[in-house]
């Protein structure tokens, strides 16, 4: 069954009509998810941000296309997918790799240092082995598993057939268990 956000209709319906409030909830309530999902893609703070903010801007000049004013986020995720897709293109093609340590997230209050150096550790050492996996399998990965988007969403995001996600949902996995037991 495929999610939807049946909450943002009206929301997505008040953006179209112009109004700026209705756009500010909805970057508020995709601005971090959108963000980790370019994040990434791009591992490059900068570019993901100026991609998160390329998202919005064809968001708001293509809202009329939208068909189904629930699937905003499936939508929005696709086409950052697309911005994320051209941008590794763009690099593949000049031989750059922009690859940046991850920022420092903030440190909980209860957590002693060594828990919270052992998770960075742990983190660290999983977006390594990410950075090896195939974009197309990486980016499954991170939809499903960090965005929570079924495979139906994903589908619709990455433009591959329901079939095809799960094939690179499965490889992408098992590619990711042997690095790990292969980094141990």
């Amino acid at each position: 069954m495929v999610a939807v956000d049946v909450d943002l209709k009206p929301l997505v319906e008040q953006a179209r009509a112009g109004d700026s409030r209705a756009w500010d909830r909805l970057f508020q309530r995709y601005q971090l998810p959108l963000y980790t999902y370019v994040y990434e893609w791009a591992r490059d703070e900068q570019a993901s941000l100026d991609l998160v903010q390329e998202t919005f801007i064809s968001a708001f000049r293509n809202l009329d296309g939208l068909r189904d004013d629930a699937r905003f986020g499936s939508w929005l995720f696709g086409i950052a997918h697309q911005k994320c897709a051209q941008r590794w293109r763009r690099l593949s093609r000049e031989r750059i790799v922009a690859v940046e340590e991850l920022p420092e997230p903030p440190a909980e209050e209860d957590d002693n240092p060594a828990a919270w150096l052992l998770r960075r550790e742990q983190e660290e050492q999983l977006m390594s082995l990410l950075e090896q996996l195939s974009p197309a399998h990486r980016s499954v990965l991170m939809l499903h598993f960090l965005e929570d988007f079924p495979i139906e969403e994903i589908a619709a995001i990455t433009g591959a057939p329901p079939g095809t996600v799960k094939s690179r949902l499965h490889h992408a996995r098992r590619q990711l268990r042997a690095l790990l037991e292969e980094s141990q």
